[in-house]
């Protein structure tokens, strides 16, 4: 696969997840990063999303809930380029029924090139680094010349 470099905006498009025993801890980020998410957009599944609104005030655009398909959608914002960063806290003790789902939007955030926190330690690192307020680059699939190459 050949790759092509975009600039992603200094306004992130974010998706927050979460497994339901880390909604608390997600929810617990996001109060103590409050001012710097306001001036992001941000998505997030079902329950996470309306507990994340309701308990912070933030704005958030609303998908379905994860097992129903939410994660899905958010990976297909990611291939369309419209998810920059996704911040899971997923419960790596806890079996998920939808297991697949998670594993298939985890690997399109990598094919994608996206940054991943999965828990809290890499959350904060992630939204405390230089890049996160600011444009920068990012290789990512050229899906375009790979189709070209196709046909």
């Amino acid at each position: 696969m050949d790759y092509k470099s975009i600039q992603t905006k200094a306004q992130k498009s974010i998706a927050l997840v979460a497994h339901d025993n880390m909604k608390a801890s997600l929810i617990d980020w996001c109060h103590t990063y409050l001012e710097t998410l306001n001036n992001h957009q941000l998505f997030a599944t079902g329950t996470t999303g309306a507990l994340i609104a309701k308990q912070t005030g933030l704005n958030i655009t609303p998908l379905i809930s994860g097992p129903l398909g939410g994660d899905q959608q958010i990976g297909a914002l990611i291939t369309e380029q419209k998810i920059d960063v996704l911040i899971f806290f997923w419960d790596p003790l806890e079996a998920q029924p939808h297991d697949p789902d998670v594993k298939a939007l985890l690997r399109l955030a990598a094919v994608w090139n996206i940054p991943v926190a999965c828990n809290m330690a890499s959350a904060d690192l992630l939204i405390t680094s230089r890049l996160f307020e600011q444009a920068f680059e990012r290789k990512i699939p050229d899906y375009h010349g790979y189709m070209a190459k196709r046909t």
